[in-house]
């Protein structure tokens, strides 16, 4: 489809405007061999058009469908009849029923489908331009594969006129048989391809993603993604689109994070972000932060601003980069990062190259920014442009130009430094986003097979799946994963509270049985000490919640973490580790990964959470045992791993990490398709 020689226009017109017309005009720029069909025309302007596909003189390789979705199964199926491998179905196919009887079509036939509701594709590398929508000829060409749902991002994105061009740009739409994976594998296939965009409303084939970008990793290829549709109205929007799903947020994080893709949040960022990745320079090992270089004490807080907000990362300056910004310097100005170098305005290009040259060479500065508003000097001064071309002339190191507002910046300066190998940024929030995802690129990813153990994996799934599956079994699951949990029992009348409490020994902790909250209802009695105490409780408890309880050993207090596992409708299982306790809901403090998890990785989610430091020991107290607390998320991984098709969520809430270890108090698990009241 990608590579077709041959293309039938099926709708071709002559009538001006029309989007049988427009198919023609961007007909004729393609390098493909282009035939016209429609039975209204013997010719048109000049060109021989066939009545149908089946009277065509040669085979065709791809068929373009620019007809109205009453006719799309007919002529798809004409199509696949005359042996064409491709078709690009530009309609959206609301009627009823129609997406999947194409996709029938099309799987049934071996045949790869752009669409439907889509723009159509460029092939950029063989000239390729399979269109029913007229954009940009020649388009820009670079190493960017672009592949996105939204046919109108596929527009804005090919007129963008920024520092990147172009390899392949597909609008794939819904998606209906060829999906985003197989775009990227083919765009992985050519040597061409330097970074790979895509704009996602609906995860499609995670697996086959997955690895997909598993492999753009292995091949220094950057992936970065928009994704779209996340939050409840967003889903919904998607949904009455594309009649498909759009994945949650925490999924596509976990997603990204896992495949070592970048992240971003919107067009701006999208852009700065490829233009800076497509300069082809990259971080030097060891190197850690971003550094930017003003001549505005105001726009350097700003930026100081923006990272801290992004969580975006400064260097930490060598004594002799600081140094040597401290002889450039004029009085009364500090030498730091961000760097501000205004003062008398003297020699500016001397300042700011010697300046941006110090920086440039730090072992600690992975990109550096000259973060000026590049606004048209009308005395004709170009001394910021000078100054970073001639740093950027010297070295290999990533150096761009950050601006604050795009309708101000210099577009004479822009096209200067492009041309000379600098990207020009043109937000300041999105620009500082795009230095952290360079700063922080490439990110480990996780390609290693879990592994699995068969017969656990086998016992649980029976049981999870049992009619007589009792919570209860939850702490049984959790200890058979590694998950240090209380000693406990079940219980329905005071005689065996009392036996399990003596078995447990005191304190102990009382539990109502069968409630999700269950502090919420006042089913959690903790640190009864003794029988009468635990006589007294029982009876309250039961007046108002029932017999069936469960009675657990104390733990020692310490942090309540949350730990659990959650099946997300797209992306599957992910693990989440969170602030525990009645806290969870509060701070929503938490993080997300797919599984297998190292303990490396266990390690990192901890500590990014916000309760990271109560952790490692706040005002005095001891810090816990956050080795054991690691062994708790790894456990929770492999559960993931082995049980994700049998639980839509099973949660340990609270872990308590203490001094001495680290315990699951309380669990829930809910199995697939389980109703919850």
């Amino acid at each position: 489809m990608l590579g077709a020689q041959s293309v039938a226009l099926v709708g071709a017109s002559s009538r001006p405007d029309s989007f049988g017309a427009r198919m023609i005009i961007e007909g004729m720029r393609s390098s493909a061999q282009m035939h016209l069909v429609n039975p209204r025309y013997e010719h048109i302007n000049g060109i021989a058009c066939a009545p149908s596909l089946a009277v065509l003189d040669e085979p065709v390789d791809l068929v373009l469908l620019g007809v109205p979705d009453a006719a799309l199964r007919d002529e798809l199926e004409a199509a696949a009849a005359a042996g064409a491998r491709g078709a690009v179905v530009f309609g959206s196919a609301h009627i009823a029923g129609l997406r999947e009887e194409i996709s029938a079509v099309a799987a049934g036939a071996g045949m790869a489908l752009c669409g439907a509701g889509c723009m159509g594709f460029i092939n950029n590398a063989t000239g390729l331009r399979a269109l029913g929508y007229l954009e940009p000829d020649p388009l820009a060409a670079g190493g960017v594969s672009l592949i996105t749902h939204s046919g109108s991002a596929f527009s804005t994105l090919l007129r963008a006129h920024r520092g990147f061009g172009f390899r392949l740009a597909v609008s794939s739409g819904q998606e209906l048989v060829t999906g985003a994976a197989d775009y990227v594998d083919y765009a992985l296939d050519d040597p061409g391809t330097t970074l790979i965009a895509l704009l996602l409303e609906t995860p499609r084939a995670v697996g086959r993603l997955r690895a997909a970008l598993h492999r753009a990793a292995e091949q220094d290829v950057p992936v970065v993604i928009l994704s779209v549709g996340h939050s409840p109205r967003g889903r919904e929007m998607v949904a009455a689109h594309s009649g498909a799903l759009a994945g949650e947020d925490i999924g596509w994080q976990a997603f990204c994070a896992q495949t070592g893709a970048v992240r971003v949040n919107d067009m701006a960022e999208l852009c700065d972000t490829i233009e800076l990745f497509e300069s082809g320079r990259r971080r030097r090992p060891g190197s850690v932060g971003i550094a930017t270089v003003h001549d505005s004490g105001a726009e350097r807080a700003l930026c100081a601003d923006l990272a801290h907000d992004l969580g975006v990362e400064f260097a930490q300056l060598g004594d002799t980069t600081l140094a040597t910004i401290t002889d450039l310097l004029d009085e009364g100005l500090i030498a730091t990062n961000p760097l501000d170098l205004w003062g008398t305005g003297a020699d500016t290009r001397t300042l700011f190259s010697s300046s941006l040259e110090a920086i440039v060479d730090d072992p600690a500065v992975a990109v550096t920014a000259l973060a000026v508003d590049l606004v048209k000097e009308f005395d004709g001064d170009t001394a910021y442009p000078d100054a970073v071309i001639a740093v950027a002339t010297h070295t290999d190191a990533p150096i761009a130009v950050l601006a604050s507002v795009e309708s101000a910046v210099d577009q004479d300066a822009a096209t200067r430094l492009r041309a000379s190998g600098v990207p020009v940024l043109v937000n300041a929030r999105s620009g500082v986003a795009a230095l952290g995802h360079l700063a922080n690129w490439p990110k480990p990813t996780n390609t290693a097979a879990p592994l699995i153990d068969t017969d656990r994996q086998q016992r649980w799934s029976s049981r999870l799946a049992s009619p007589d599956w009792d919570q209860h079994e939850a702490f049984a699951l959790l200890a058979d994963y590694g998950i240090a949990v209380p000693a406990s029992g079940i219980a329905r009348g005071l005689d065996e509270v009392l036996a399990i409490a003596e078995a447990v020994g005191y304190p102990v902790a009382l539990k109502t049985s069968g409630a999700e909250h269950k502090s919420d209802i006042g089913g959690v009695i903790l640190g009864i000490s003794d029988d009468a105490a635990l006589i007294g409780a029982y009876r309250s408890m039961t007046e108002r919640l029932g017999p069936a309880v469960s009675v657990h050993s104390m733990a020692r207090p310490g942090v309540e973490v949350s730990v659990g596992v959650v099946r997300d409708e797209n992306f599957g299982p992910l693990v989440i580790v969170a602030a525990g306790g009645t806290l969870i809901e509060l701070l929503a403090d938490r993080a997300v990964a797919c599984p297998p998890i190292s303990a490396n990785s266990a390690l990192d989610m901890l500590g990014s959470l916000r309760i990271a430091k109560l952790l490692g020991g706040w005002r005095g107290d001891p810090p816990a045992d956050v080795d054991a607390l690691v062994d708790i998320v790894v456990g929770f991984s492999a559960l993931a791993t082995e049980l994700g098709n049998a639980l839509d969520a099973v949660e340990a809430n609270p872990v308590i990490a203490s001094p001495t270890g680290a315990i699951a108090v309380d669990a829930l698990v809910i199995r697939r398709d389980q109703k919850i009241e």
